[in-house]
């Protein structure tokens, strides 16, 4: 077994580092320089639309979930305990500096994220509870290969509901019984079961109820987390102009600390930043495709406002808390035992229980948002009531499962599963790129016209797939002058 493990290890590293981060960063690039460098130009439009309103169906009720809750569904997934255990480890091995290629990929990934969200919104799916989409929808309906979306569909399932909500489970069930001093073999079917009872509570109740509980549980976990940061790095104010100076310093090996070598700190920094904020690999856009907005653009904005939630906020908390208390990293090792060391060092016994917590609320949210990916998917591969059933039993008894075992194989082998669901998605965003590039042409030119952008299909005929985007009343949800004729057939 550890001969097969090491071997999948292997495997893993070797197609992240020298096949898939490539293309990413390549993509990211071009995608930046054509849209115009989207993810900077447009920032105040991103927060802007995060507050729209939520359009309504012809009943008065909401269409879907709102755009803010579609963006607190994904930031439910991607952020969780890799932004704390997982930066840790950068810092360990890479030194202040893989920080500052953490940024970088945040930024370059930002366009990325735009791509794979806007078309997510323009071949979404209308649903009895809303919208659903994703990157096998506009693999389906975009490219016209429903092959190769039951691909990626079947890969998110294995990696996200199944394998990585276990072992967020698990995660729970370690810190628990962490805090609580006991190792006793009963406490982590204990755990496991209230864990698998609450995550049961929430997805048996649909969209609409995951959406209720992320957008109060994201922003809570946010805020206690940003809290415990900024009271430590404001009682270590006087460090953070050499924290500042060694993030950039050691970016480009001025500074041979921890990792030392160029190469070890930039690819340090890429990794857990891609890991981390998920931009291209094609999970968000699940989320994304849910929202009811008014233009496809507009949730491609959020989306990547997602991704500097995830990177510059809460990967930067836990950075600055590391590295205002621990100057020297000599011999540091990697993981949340760097970040809990540091927390208590600063504030006492009392901030391991407070860490304790917001480690429960990352790792139980990231549980929640990566049933909802699984979900989206399973109604794309088949929408037969049973199944839809059946993957929601295996799901909670996934979360069940992994709260008393977990081993390092299903990680490495979900692993490479998802770099392979990587390349994937970004063959996909790469051929119909043109297809989002002419959504924001179209978007960038009502804001300058001072309009609130709004998009029907008619103002791209020669794009086929789209089955929702039918009309203004539709999309706008002001159904007074709506034909009652009309259609909502895939054209």
């Amino acid at each position: 077994m550890d001969v097969l493990d090491d071997l999948i290890l292997s495997a893993g590293d070797f197609w992240w580092t020298w096949i898939v981060l490539p293309i990413l960063a390549a993509l990211g690039i071009y995608f930046t320089i054509r849209s115009g460098v989207v993810q900077l130009r447009l920032l105040p439009a991103m927060f802007r639309v995060l507050g729209d309103k939520t359009p309504k169906a012809r009943d008065g009720s909401a269409q879907s979930v709102s755009s803010f809750q579609a963006f607190t569904i994904s930031a439910a997934s991607r952020v969780g305990v890799g932004n704390i255990a997982g930066v840790a480890t950068a810092i360990a091995f890479g030194g202040p500096g893989a920080v500052f290629w953490m940024w970088t990929m945040a930024f370059v990934g930002g366009a990325s994220a735009f791509i794979e969200s806007t078309l997510a919104q323009l071949y979404k799916h209308r649903d009895a509870d809303g919208f659903r989409g994703g990157p096998a929808y506009y693999m389906q309906r975009g490219l016209g290969q429903r092959w190769m979306g039951i691909l990626f569909a079947v890969i998110l399932i294995v990696c996200f509901p199944f394998a990585f909500s276990s072992l967020q489970a698990n995660t729970i069930v370690a810190t628990v019984s962490s805090t609580v001093g006991s190792d006793a073999a009963w406490l982590p079917w204990v755990i496991g079961g209230i864990v698998a009872i609450l995550t049961g509570s929430i997805v048996f109740g649909g969209v609409r109820r995951i959406a209720k509980v992320t957008e109060s549980l994201v922003p809570t976990m946010a805020l206690l987390y940003l809290l415990l940061g900024l009271i430590i790095v404001a009682m270590n104010v006087t460090e953070v102009p050499r924290v500042i100076s060694e993030i950039y310093a050691g970016a480009f090996g001025f500074q041979q600390v921890a990792g030392g070598a160029i190469g070890t700190i930039l690819m340090q920094g890429v990794k857990r930043g891609m890991f981390s904020n998920e931009a291209g690999l094609g999970s968000a856009p699940n989320a994304g495709a849910s929202a009811a907005v008014t233009h496809p653009a507009k949730q491609g904005l959020v989306q990547t406002l997602g991704v500097y939630f995830d990177t510059f906020l809460v990967c930067s908390i836990t950075a600055f808390i590391i590295l205002v208390s621990t100057p020297d990293l000599t011999g540091a090792e990697g993981g949340i035992g760097l970040t809990f060391d540091a927390i208590t060092g600063q504030l006492g016994a009392w901030a391991g229980i407070a860490l304790s917590l917001i480690v429960f609320l990352l790792a139980f949210s990231s549980i929640i948002g990566n049933y909802y990916y699984g979900e989206s998917n399973i109604e794309f591969i088949t929408e037969h009531p049973a199944a839809l059933t059946a993957y929601r039993v295996l799901a909670v008894l996934a979360v069940l499962g992994g709260s008393v075992i977990a081993t390092g194989l299903i990680w490495n082998t979900a692993d490479l599963l998802m770099g392979i669901m990587a390349i994937v998605n970004l063959v996909a965003i790469g051929l119909l790129s043109g297809v989002a590039f002419k959504l924001l042409r179209n978007f960038d030119e009502q804001r300058k016209a001072g309009k609130d952008p709004v998009f029907t299909r008619d103002m791209l005929p020669e794009v086929r797939g789209i089955e929702v985007w039918e009309s203004v009343e539709s999309v706008t949800g002001q159904w007074e002058t709506v034909d009652p004729e009309e259609t909502t057939q895939t054209r």
